[in-house]
């Protein structure tokens, strides 16, 4: 099974919200998510990273959120439908977002020109606030939702650092998203390899 036919059914067996089989239509359709890169250069930049760096952060926060500590001693508990609305969704800000543009670069003492992502950002709206947008267009967003893809980015983001960890404090999802976020980021898909 590839990534998209994975994304597809993790996505239809999951998500049954009013509104859900609009959006796919829409990222299936109007949209380069299943192939556009994640970023320009660092975690997925890659044909597919975006399709790819979203079933990664689905893996990892089904894998956080049924950890004993998380689950049990602090009982949050979370449907499958929210987890995977949360996942796969919390980066769709990214789709229609890039484009590839040339540039030269010497090879072996010979230029030669190679591809490379650019940004063109046609609806500047930040970027989790831009993903819970469109999500918000198709199906209602729980509020647990909304908070999560839109603090996903944690503290890495350009927003105040006390308005980031009372998000975090407050929607234990957000939290967990940004765990998982940072899981596929860094180690999944990055360069970081976890010590030994």
């Amino acid at each position: 099974m590839n990534n998209v036919e994975k994304f597809i059914e993790i996505y239809n067996s999951c998500i049954k919200r009013e509104g859900a089989d609009k959006l796919l239509e829409y990222i299936k359709e109007k949209t380069d998510f299943f192939s556009a890169p994640a970023s320009t250069r660092f975690h997925g930049a890659y044909e597919g990273g975006l399709l790819e760096h979203s079933l990664n952060v689905y893996e990892c926060l089904c894998d956080f959120v049924s950890r004993p500590r998380f689950r049990d001693k602090y009982g949050f508990k979370f449907e499958n439908e929210t987890l995977a609305i949360a996942a796969l969704l919390h980066d769709i800000c990214k789709t229609n977002f890039y484009k590839t543009e040339m540039r030269n670069v010497k090879k072996n003492g010979v230029w030669e020109a190679v591809p490379y992502y650019t940004i063109e950002d046609t609806l500047p709206y930040g970027h989790g606030e831009k993903s819970v947008y469109i999500i918000s267009g198709f199906m209602k967003l729980t509020r647990d939702e909304a908070f999560a893809i839109r603090y996903h980015m944690g503290f890495s983001g350009t927003e105040d650092a006390n308005q980031v960890g009372k998000a975090l404090e407050m929607f234990p999802l957000a939290f967990a998203l940004c765990v998982a976020d940072m899981e596929a980021s860094y180690y999944m898909e990055g360069t970081a390899l976890p010590r030994i």
